[in-house]
Formats: C-alpha cells, sequence, structure tokens
C-alpha cells in the first residue's frame, strides 16, 4: 500500500475530544436529549422502537434469526447474527451516534489524536471489569488490538482485525487507563473503527479467552467480555443463550441506560425458515424476530405486531464487477448493466418501505453520500443498448449478444442471507436479458459464498454483497487494490482503468476528519467507482427489519444497524 500522506504531516500534535461533533453545544444537546435508535427507511426516529411506560426488569426474550454462529468468538464472526449476539457481550471503545454518525464515549472517556493521524490516545473508564472479575485496562486494549490485527498462529486465530485497521504497528499503555494505538500511516477512520459492531468487531475479550485457541472459544463459557450479557449455551445452528451480567454499569452514555440490562435472558434462535419465524412469532413461541419477510411485513403489522427497522449504513447491495474476466473487462459492458435495469420495478415489486433503491454505491446514510440517480444509475435502456452496439456487442438468435463468437454471458454470485437480494436479482436478471445481457445467478448461503468467493477471480463476473460500515472509508476497504480489491483492479490488466489513481483516491478517505475534505475526497471516489470505470453497479440498501409483540420494547439499532439488548423490556414481565 502506497504511504499516503496528510496535508497537515509533520505539525504538532493538537488534542482534541469528541471528535466529528461540531462544539459543545451539541454534545450537550446529544447527552441531554438522548437518541432514536430505531430508524425508518428515510432516517427518521421511528415511535415502533419507543418504550411505553416503566421498563419492567426480568423474563425471557426468545428472539429468531436466519443464521446462526459459528463460533461464540466475537472477533471472528462475519455474518449478522454472530455481530449481533457479539455485541451483548462485548463493549468497544466509543459508541457511533447512529442518527448523526458522531462518535462518543464509552469504555474511552475521552481521547485524542495527532495531527497526521497516525497515534490515537484513549483514556479509559476506571470503573471497567469482565464478567470473571478481571480489570479492563490498557494492556488488555494492547493485547486484543494485536491478536485482532496479527492473530496467533499457534492458538488458530485469524488476523479478524487486519483490514479494518491497516498500518496498526502497536498500543502503548504508558500508564493502566491510558492507551496509545500507533499506525505506519494516517487512518482517519480509526475514529469510528473503535466502535464498530459489524463484521469482526473490535469487541474486548478477557486476557485469559485471549489465550484460547479457536477451539477452546467453541466453549461459550470460556469466552468472557465486558458486556451487559455473558453466555450461558451455544448450540450450533440451534440457538445462543445469554443471561444478564450481574454490576454491569458502563452502557454508552448516550444511550442513557444506567446499571444491568431489564431482561434477565436472551435466547437467540437460528429459524432459516421465513414462514416458520413468522409463525412461531403469530404464535407466541418466539417474542421478537429479524429478518422479517418484505411479503410479511403488512400481514404482521395487521396481526398487531410492531415493525421496526433501520437501513444498514455503509454500502449498497452492490455488483462488483471483475474487470479482469470476460466480458466485464469490457466497460461498455458494465455501463450497460448500471443502466440496463428498471430500478422502480425492484422498488414497487420487491422492496417495502423498510428499504430503498440504491443511488450510489455508498448508502444516504453515510456522509459523503453523492446521488448518481439522474445519471449512471437511472434506467436508460436505449443508451445500454447504443453502449453495447458502439462496442461491438451484437443480438443473437436468442436475444443473447455475442461478440467474437463469445455469448455476454454475466456470471454473477451472491448471498441469500438477506430476504430482498434473491428476488432483487431477479428483477434485475429479466431487464437485462431485454438489452442482450445473460445474467446467470449463483445465489447460496453463506457457507458456500465463502468457499466460492474464492474463485470468484476466475470463476465469476460480479459478486454480490454490502459492507455494513457507517463510514465513507468503507469505499477504501471494499475497492483499494491493496486492502479488498473486489474488483480486481491490476495496472497493466485491468483493461482501461488508471490502478493508481484509484488507490490514490480511495487511500485520501483516511488522510483527513475535516469534513468538507472528507466530502470532497468521498466523492471523487465515488465518481471514478460509478462513472469513469463503472465498477460497481449498487441494487439496493439493505435494511434490518425486525417484527416483536407489543410487549417488547427498546431494542436498539445501532450505527451498523446491529441489535442491542442492553435497554430492551418486556412489559408481560415473562
Amino acid at each position: 500500500m502506497s504511504d499516503l500522506r496528510s496535508s497537515i504531516e509533520n505539525a504538532e500534535s493538537h488534542r482534541k475530544r469528541w471528535p466529528w461533533v461540531a462544539g459543545v453545544a451539541v454534545l450537550a444537546v446529544l447527552l441531554a436529549g438522548g437518541i432514536g435508535f430505531a430508524v425508518t427507511r428515510d432516517g427518521s426516529a421511528s415511535e415502533a422502537a419507543a418504550g411505553d411506560g416503566q421498563p419492567v426488569r426480568g423474563g425471557t426474550l426468545q428472539f429468531a434469526l436466519i443464521d446462526y454462529q459459528r463460533s461464540p468468538d466475537p472477533q471472528l464472526g462475519t455474518n449478522y447474527a454472530e455481530s449481533l449476539i457479539g455485541n451483548n457481550v462485548t463493549d468497544k471503545l466509543t459508541w457511533q451516534d447512529p442518527d448523526t454518525g458522531e462518535i462518543t464515549p464509552w469504555l474511552a472517556e475521552s481521547w485524542e489524536y495527532n495531527t497526521d493521524l497516525t497515534q490515537f490516545t484513549f483514556h479509559l473508564r476506571k470503573d471497567v471489569t469482565f464478567s470473571d472479575g478481571t480489570p479492563f485496562d490498557s494492556a488488555v486494549v494492547k493485547a486484543n488490538f494485536d491478536q485482532y490485527v496479527h492473530g496467533d498462529d499457534k492458538l488458530g486465530i485469524n488476523p479478524n482485525g487486519a483490514v479494518l485497521l491497516p498500518g496498526y504497528i502497536e498500543t502503548q499503555t504508558p500508564d493502566a487507563y491510558t492507551a496509545v494505538v500507533t499506525f505506519a500511516k494516517p487512518l482517519a477512520s480509526f475514529l469510528q473503527a473503535s466502535s464498530f459492531t459489524a463484521n469482526a468487531q473490535p469487541g474486548f475479550l478477557s486476557l485469559s479467552t485471549l489465550a484460547r485457541s479457536a477451539e477452546e472459544r467453541t466453549d461459550p463459557t470460556k469466552v468472557i467480555g465486558t458486556g451487559p450479557f455473558v453466555y450461558e449455551s451455544w448450540e450450533e445452528q440451534v440457538k445462543t443463550v445469554l443471561v444478564k451480567r450481574t454490576g454491569y454499569n458502563w452502557a454508552p452514555p448516550s444511550i442513557k441506560h444506567q446499571g444491568e440490562a431489564y431482561l434477565d435472558k436472551v435466547v437467540f434462535n437460528t429459524i432459516p425458515e421465513a414462514s416458520v419465524r413468522t409463525g412461531s412469532l403469530a404464535s407466541g413461541t418466539i417474542d421478537a424476530t429479524l429478518d422479517v419477510g418484505t411479503t410479511d411485513e403488512k400481514p404482521l403489522k395487521d396481526q398487531g405486531f410492531k415493525i421496526i427497522s433501520r437501513s444498514v449504513s455503509g454500502t449498497a447491495i452492490y455488483f462488483n464487477f471483475n474487470s479482469q474476466r470476460f466480458p466485464t473487462n469490457d466497460i461498455a459492458v458494465r455501463k450497460a448493466i448500471q443502466l440496463g435495469w428498471d430500478r422502480s420495478a425492484v422498488e414497487k415489486t420487491v422492496l417495502t418501505d423498510s428499504y430503498s433503491i440504491a443511488t450510489s454505491v455508498l448508502n444516504k446514510s453515510v456522509k459523503g453520500y453523492v446521488d448518481y440517480s439522474g445519471s449512471v444509475l437511472k434506467y436508460d435502456p436505449d443508451q445500454a443498448k447504443k453502449l453495447l452496439d458502439d462496442a461491438g456487442w451484437k443480438p443473437g438468435t436468442d436475444g443473447i449478444r455475442a461478440k467474437d463468437g463469445k455469448r455476454l454471458e454475466v456470471k454473477l454470485l451472491g448471498i441469500s442471507n438477506l430476504v430482498a437480494n434473491k428476488p432483487a436479482y431477479e428483477s434485475v436478471q429479466q431487464d437485462l436479458s431485454k438489452i442482450g445481457i445473460d445474467l446467470q445467478l449463483t445465489v447460496v448461503p453463506i457457507p458456500d459464498y465463502t468457499a466460492l468467493i474464492a474463485k470468484a477471480k476466475t470463476d465469476f463476473n460480479a459478486t454480490a454483497a454490502n459492507r455494513s460500515r457507517n463510514d465513507a472509508a468503507a469505499l477504501n476497504l471494499v475497492y483499494n487494490p491493496s486492502l479488498g480489491n473486489s474488483s480486481y483492479l491490476e495496472q497493466g490488466v485491468s483493461t482501461g482503468i488508471d490502478v493508481a489513481e484509484v488507490t490514490d483516491a480511495l487511500g485520501k478517505l483516511e488522510t483527513t476528519l475535516d469534513p468538507a475534505k472528507r466530502n470532497e475526497y468521498a466523492k471523487t471516489a465515488q465518481d471514478l467507482l460509478l462513472e469513469k470505470y463503472a465498477l460497481v453497479n449498487p441494487v439496493y440498501n439493505p435494511s434490518q427489519v425486525i417484527a416483536h409483540a407489543d410487549y417488547v420494547h427498546n431494542i436498539i439499532f445501532d450505527a451498523q444497524s446491529r441489535n442491542h439488548f442492553v435497554d430492551a423490556w418486556k412489559s408481560n414481565g415473562k
């Protein structure tokens, strides 16, 4: 990776607390006013998530999910179920306000950073302990970040945080409650990463857990965090049971929850079939379910169940094009796919009001988002046909185009874990066939996707997924050739693409925390990805949709749309 330099590099370091918040007055409002966590598609607070009356302590929440944990280790998990459960067992240094995107205190009371954004100093709370009674201190922060980024071959621990924290050098511990994290080059997004709650998250584990192997961490009682819940049991592909942590008293100040969780227990039930999830909710077997089918939202609401949702901040569900494999190595094909399908049809036939059609590779909730619905992401089949005609793609007898004796077949690899994915892709497939593109779908569960993605460079023209991260630096993680490189960019091989230009543009997102500059850099990155090189075809903005009984209250959606249950309660007390 190139050594990107900040415009303020070599200036004297400065102290700054509450970064990204515009002044103390804003901070006071945030703390005094509280935050609404269930968010509708337009980002406004939803009354469906608000609690009614005085919270009731006790009871068990039966919660259903489409996915399951492969391991109780929160730093390993890469699906929604794993990150959601892990967030309730571990805590983070900071909390990101899901409405404003601001970074606020959690286990760190305050922080500062140097001017070139290579060193971040966190001042930790002194009252936090792990559920085994051991203290949370700077030595624990160091041990976690070291293993999170570098892994441990002897223990079978992968470097799960290497992509999120590129260039990590070390964590110094000048005293028991000060942790100084240093990077080899600017990493502006580290403050957001310190609050990150999605895949392979940096939730803190005890020293005793860090000393255990990956195999030993499949014993949930050996996975120790500082969170409001602790593991009781874990049955792979069946359920995970969490119980309330006695003595917990350090929820993020912004959510205004004091003390222990209200619930005694949360049971996460793996129920892959949508009909069984909704049937279990209707029968009272479960109290709430995630992964509500788009066709189930209205019927459940009509039956009196509450529907709450939040759009997933980060990237849209996208088709990332393989820049090296025929025929997506042809920019005319990539641009024709962007223009060749009717987004309004997906909105009307597939999505509900909990979702929105993509108008950029970034979700509009992410700072730096730019709207491309009037340009490259509009429905213009005539222009798409012209692009293909001009590039020499001629319609065949079956309507599918060909060039040099090769059919215009585009092979797509996607994941079936989100309920709207496959029907959305099928709608795109139907429209593209009308302009002569044969979009061939392979949409599979996460384990199969993980196996196939290893061969995506040679076997597929596009991969469909998304990246949950409420920061424009998500683009750097996904597309930078030195990191995710999802379009398989390679200078001299990726035809017509200046790989150095893309690399530099994406890298600049990590060089500043100035909002205006970050927005400028985010626009440049989106322009390259969407307009100049057409490396991505955004489809829709995913959402996490929950249906719950009317006696369930205060399930929190965070900035990555993962759920927290520290403030949840049941008015029926059961």
